[in-house]
């Protein structure tokens, strides 16, 4: 039997959703992908595990997580975080810029 969780998006005081803002933003296929990735968080919940999701380290940030998207060079970013047993709150998404290497003379 497959455990369904369910997804939230966290929404400001003033009504905006941080993370649908995000996605309509993405590319096509990046927007694609996320959306792919979210279902598959849905679908397994805590049991999705590196390269997909990973926590955020530090005493401060217990029970936050990202979930990592990656479609060719591009790669972005979901935070979230569990809440009550089978409830995940998505609450902001933001492009993670690649590093560049220096030149060395």
């Amino acid at each position: 039997m497959i455990k369904i969780i369910e997804l939230d998006f966290y929404m400001k005081e003033s009504g905006k959703i941080p993370v649908q803002d995000f996605l309509y933003s993405l590319s096509p296929k990046l927007r694609a992908k996320a959306f792919r990735d979210i279902e598959l968080l849905k679908q397994l919940g805590p049991e999705l595990k590196e390269p997909c999701v990973k926590p955020i380290k530090g005493k401060d940030n217990k029970g936050l997580y990202e979930l990592r998207i990656r479609f060719s060079s591009d790669i972005a970013r979901i935070f979230y975080f569990t809440y009550h047993n089978n409830k995940f709150v998505l609450l902001h998404g933001f492009i993670k810029k690649p590093l560049r290497h220096q030149k060395t003379k």
